[in-house]
């Protein structure tokens, strides 16, 4: 799974959020999960934070705009980091230019902008056209094969020796070899995504209500296994939910149940998000109670259960 990084100005972030939708296929199918500085968890070293993602990303997305060219921060040090990783190999750099601005001198104007002829994307009659573009070229960059994370570097130096001298060598495109996931491991993916869908509604809600005059938010972490959204327009609940760990008729947590009520109990959900693996990785894969069982052959990432879950919270404040 390739790791993207998005670079952006604040003054760009709902153009970003567009993006994000529109790169929800490929999250949902396994290729990518993605990262912004609004997951950086309370408390944390912004610094720190982002510099480290930054160095682990394998497909890096300029979000470019005046704002962005302005920015000392996005400019100085994460472009030219960016920039510094893609000409060693160990990263891959996609230019957005999201609105129009003086941007081909730039160390990355001699990259190939998205969308299409590096038209901006407000520039576009169809925004979601443009999204769209985008997001192809991001699914190409990620299917001929993201650059591996430069951590460490002596691997990542090693690796390039050895593609070098074999690179003129014949061989097959079978190299695939099967992976065995034990128990733990199962466990380990099942409580490392509840954190991660829990701390994404968490900051999901928090947005929704910045940007949503007249609404109002309760997210409660009830334990380790559960945690409740409720959000409410003009001081009345207009949805609701509650999300937690629970069994599917075995002993221990085997699955993510989501209910429309953030007081259900135990043992009733609207739908399960259960543990499955192939050969190649540890996945979601929902009952499709929510939608008639339409979903139920989707492998999803953590940030595809997210995105899965919220949809369902979300959905019916939006008609759906």
């Amino acid at each position: 799974m390739a790791k993207v990084f998005f670079s952006y100005s604040h003054k760009d972030e709902a153009l970003r959020d567009q993006l994000e939708t529109h790169l929800a296929m490929l999250k949902n199918q396994g290729h990518i999960e993605s990262w912004h500085d609004r997951r950086i968890v309370a408390g944390s070293e912004l610094d720190d934070s982002i510099l480290k993602e930054l160095e682990d990303a394998n497909v890096i997305l300029l979000l470019i705009s005046s704002d962005f060219i302005a920015s000392t921060y996005c400019y100085s040090k994460e472009m030219l980091r960016a920039m510094e990783r893609h000409e060693a190999g160990t990263a891959r750099v996609i230019p957005v230019i999201l609105r129009a601005c003086d941007w081909q001198g730039a160390p990355f104007g001699k990259l190939l902008a998205t969308p299409k002829d590096g038209r901006a994307v407000k520039s576009w009659p169809d925004i979601d056209e443009a999204f769209a573009d985008v997001a192809m070229q991001v699914r190409k960059a990620v299917q001929t094969g993201a650059p591996a994370s430069s951590r460490p570097l002596p691997q990542a130096i090693a690796k390039a020796t050895f593609q070098k001298k074999v690179e003129n060598l014949p061989r097959s495109s079978n190299l695939r070899l099967k992976k065995e996931f034990s128990e733990k491991d199962r466990d380990d993916f099942l409580r490392d995504s509840f954190e991660f869908i829990s701390k994404f509604f968490e900051g999901s809600l928090a947005e929704l209500e910045h940007r949503n005059q007249g609404t109002s938010v309760n997210f409660e972490r009830i334990d380790s296994r559960k945690f409740s959204a409720v959000l409410y327009k003009n001081g009345n609940s207009a949805a609701q939910c509650s999300i937690r760990l629970d069994s599917m008729g075995g002993r221990g947590s085997n699955c993510v149940a989501f209910s429309y009520d953030a007081n259900a109990r135990n043992g009733t959900s609207n739908e399960m998000l259960h543990i499955e693996a192939n050969d190649q990785a540890i996945f979601f894969k929902p009952l499709g109670m929510a939608w008639g069982g339409a979903e139920k052959e989707q492998q999803l990432s953590p940030d595809g259960a997210a995105e899965y879950l919220w949809a369902m919270f979300i959905g019916r404040l939006q008609g759906n």
